[in-house]
């Protein structure tokens, strides 16, 4: 039987087979009762309520009560401006929408501006830019001809050396008329620039704002900024305003790199801050399926900046939900009151002039309750964590040798506690109240050792959550001794770690609103398992010190039970398709997406003749449940027509090919569409070096994509694109993506191919079809060395 912990008679049986549990038990019988309160069930309750209580208002709802007060942005234009830019629909690059329409307007309202700040002490100065480039992106090349940007350079009439960037795009996806990505950042930047351009002192450096029109074709519009137009030279930071959601707190979720003065800035000017350090890392480690111009300016300009980002209802980011309508006044107030008081600050600063004189490691930053912004240096929080560690292991190393603690049996104790806790996932085994605290304490410290070593910033989480517990445990230990665990301890306690678990239940709700609608992006891993991996996990750490109250109450039997029935309940409705995934409800839609497309396809020979065509529908589901939801309502979409790689076919044989999982191909009449392509092979002419040179034209729509696969035995030695130097996409063929904007040339490119070797060495004949197979099959640790021979006997 086991002792009753609180002291009031309680006992029950439990046998186990293993060592680690009858050690945790016998630990559990021998330990001195705890003097303590009659704890109910009821005190769990009124803890979730306190925390409920507690950090719906501070997350929520206070970063929303002062958006109003004192603000110097004005909210009238930026409505006017947003419903103007998304009035004429869907803006895809090269289309007369992005290209004329948008770009018209944009410039009529920068006249304007112009013209009522003429007699001010700041200068306005419009430059309408058509870049042309390529660069390496992502395995592949991107290439572009004449896509827009609008330049505004506003700076003192005495000039200015030094300059900040605003970036936004208005080119949006196909279908989508991009309200939140990216129309309402432009509405917002002509409002901030209408501010600072009337503003009666000088600024003391320039800022440039550009309005991109190429971000959602792989950031193009950005990089001919950077790397040709004659400002960017002087541009010393920048600010990217981006969405990955609809509205909603915009989030800094990526600064740098280095260059801890801007999230500093950030932090002084910004009037309603919401950043943290822990988004940077995991955008940074490609788990998001998506890219922002900050890359560019970053890897391109060499330039520091900050990237914001609306992140709420993700569900409807890149859909035709994507409206003006869903897009809240507050969100709009709040994202003009930072980025005008952010730039304000910037454009003002010393740092600005030099901020390579400031460039010195990285910074640990996170937003208190929206209230505050915490930053200091990364090194500074290396100390601190290891500081928090160690006296984490002093606070158990002197547990090990109390004299009440029965000399190493503590030791054992605690590590078999651990084993359990990791292994089985089982803290109810663990019958003492302080054991599992030390356990908890002890895993959140290995975390942060690990965080720690490996250089991560969010090693930040661990600290809080291992340095106040610690410090609110050994605060509390007298008033535990005296008087047990009553009231007033237990409400003391729950104040001590208010803020850690405050701020870490304000992490998982971004790990969440983030990770929930990407995951509907995602077709290559079930959502279901890694979002019930994020809540197991959310709650094993949330228990983590408040486990121990439920041993503490009177009996757990009604708690169990009810935590029991809500899980069988819930395991049910969701086992019999209770909650369908998707929903089309005007006031939270949730699409299932898409990709379609009427494609004709036509295979040409050697000789250029064509050998085969077809036509059909050709069809890919975005997320993980394929057409499963789809074919109940569309017969015809099946897995009959479902597709697999043509192995010796480019990009598989079709426009676009992610996995055998999730295409489709229903046969269709033929296609003609608008703008039909040209393809024509200009020259092909032998150099003095052995290659071959092909030169191509390519007439067309604004967005193509052309893959090239050399023959067996051929290889790609150089070509027109980026630096010249080829780079495989998927290690089996070479991709470009070209885009044009209006009234675009024809797009001229050569490649030069070094042709198979009949001849090895001494004439040898180095290559067979059957050889070449062969040497396919074998691993990639074992090096064949192969050439063709022949044996010759003779007799006389």
């Amino acid at each position: 039987s086991i002792g009753d912990m609180s002291g009031h008679g309680r006992t029950g049986t439990f046998s186990a087979s293993r060592n680690c549990v009858e050690t945790l038990v016998t630990w559990g019988r021998k330990s001195k009762p705890l003097p303590s309160f009659h704890f109910t069930p009821n005190l769990t309750c009124s803890y979730v309520l306190h925390m409920l209580v507690l950090m719906g208002p501070c997350t929520w709802i206070w970063p929303y009560l002062s958006i109003f007060a004192d603000s110097l942005y004005a909210l009238s234009g930026t409505r006017k401006h947003l419903e103007r830019i998304t009035s004429v629909g869907p803006r895809p690059v090269g289309s007369r929408e992005n290209e004329v329409l948008t770009v018209n307007f944009l410039l009529e309202q920068i006249e304007h501006i112009k013209t009522i700040s003429a007699s001010g002490p700041n200068s306005v100065t419009v430059d309408v830019q058509r870049p042309t480039g390529s660069y390496k992106f992502l395995g592949g090349i991107t290439s572009y001809c004449k896509v827009s940007n609008i330049a505004v350079r506003l700076e003192p009439k005495a000039g200015a050396q030094h300059l900040m960037l605003a970036n936004c795009h208005f080119d949006t996806v196909a279908n989508s008329p991009g309200a939140s990505d990216d129309a309402v950042s432009c509405a917002v930047m002509l409002e901030v620039l209408h501010s600072l351009a009337n503003l009666s002192t000088p600024l003391r450096h320039g800022v440039v704002f550009l309005f991109n029109g190429a971000e959602e074709t792989m950031q193009q519009a950005s990089h001919g900024f950077i790397t040709q137009h004659p400002w960017a030279k002087q541009v010393r930071a920048f600010i990217n305003l981006e969405a990955v959601g609809v509205g909603g707190k915009e989030l800094v979720f990526q600064t740098g790199p280095e260059n801890p003065w801007l999230i500093q800035a950030y932090k002084h000017a910004a009037k309603h801050p919401f950043a943290s350090v822990v988004g940077q890392e995991i955008f940074q480690s490609r788990w998001i399926p998506s890219d922002t111009d900050f890359r560019i300016y970053r890897d391109f300009g060499n330039i520091p900046g900050i990237d914001l980002a609306f992140i709420e209802n993700g569900f409807i980011y890149h859909t035709k939900y994507d409206t003006p309508d869903r897009i809240l006044t507050d969100s709009i107030q709040r994202a003009g009151d930072n980025i005008l008081a952010v730039l304000k600050h910037l454009v003002m600063s010393e740092e600005l002039a030099d901020s390579s004189e400031y460039a010195h490691g990285n910074m640990v930053f996170f937003d208190l309750l929206g209230m505050v912004v915490v930053a200091y240096p990364a090194h500074v929080g290396t100390i601190i964590n290891y500081m928090t560690a160690i006296a984490t292991f002093i606070y158990l190393f002197k547990k090990c040798f109390h004299p009440s603690n029965m000399g190493g049996c503590y030791v054992k104790e605690l590590a078999c506690a651990t084993v359990v806790v990791i292994l089985r996932n089982l803290p109810f085994l663990v019958y003492s109240v302080f054991l599992y605290f030390d356990v908890s304490l002890l895993l959140w410290c290995g975390a942060l050792v690990y965080l720690t070593a490996h250089s991560l910033c969010s090693a930040y989480v661990p600290m809080l959550m291992v340095a106040f517990p610690l410090a609110t445990k050994l605060l509390l230990a007298r008033e535990f001794k005296l008087r047990g665990a009553s009231v007033k301890y237990s409400v003391l306690y729950q104040l001590g770690l208010a803020l850690p678990y405050v701020h870490f239940m304000s992490l998982i709700w971004l790990v969440f609103e983030i990770f929930t609608p990407t995951l509907g992006r995602i077709n290559t891993c079930p959502p279901d398992v890694v979002l019930a991996t994020i809540v197991t996990f959310t709650t094993f750490f949330f228990s983590s010190f408040f486990l121990h109250f439920i041993y503490l109450a009177r009996s757990t039997k009604w708690l169990l039970a009810g935590l029991g029935t809500v899980f069988t309940v819930f395991l049910l409705l969701v086992s019999c398709g209770m909650f369908f995934p998707y929903t089309a409800d005007p006031s939270g839609p949730r699409p299932k997406r898409i990709s379609i497309q009427h494609t004709t396809r036509i295979f040409h020979g050697l000789d250029g003749q064509v050998e085969s065509r077809d036509s059909g529908l050709w069809i890919n589901s975005c997320d993980y449940t394929g057409m499963q939801h789809i074919t109940p309502i569309i017969p015809e979409i099946n897995d009959t027509i479902k597709t697999n790689c043509q192995e010796d076919r480019h990009f598989c044989g079709y426009p676009w090919f992610g996995s055998d999982k999730n295409n489709w191909y229903l046969p269709a009449p033929e296609v003609f569409p608008k703008s039909p392509m040209e393809f024509q092979l200009l020259s092909k002419e032998e150099t003095k070096w052995g290659t071959v040179r092909l030169t191509f034209e390519v007439k067309g729509p604004s967005h193509m994509s052309l893959y090239l696969m050399p023959h067996r035995g051929a290889s790609l030695s150089s070509w027109w694109f980026g630096d010249g130097t080829p780079q495989l996409y998927l290690a089996r063929e070479y991709f470009i993506f070209y885009t044009h904007g209006l009234d675009a040339p024809a797009w001229n490119f050569w490649f030069e191919i070094q042709p198979p070797s009949e001849e090895g060495p001494e004439g040898m004949i180095s290559r067979t079809v059957q050889l070449d197979d062969m040497l396919q099959r074998f691993p990639k640790w074992a090096f064949p060395s192969s050439w063709v021979s022949t044996y010759h006997m003779y007799r006389y």
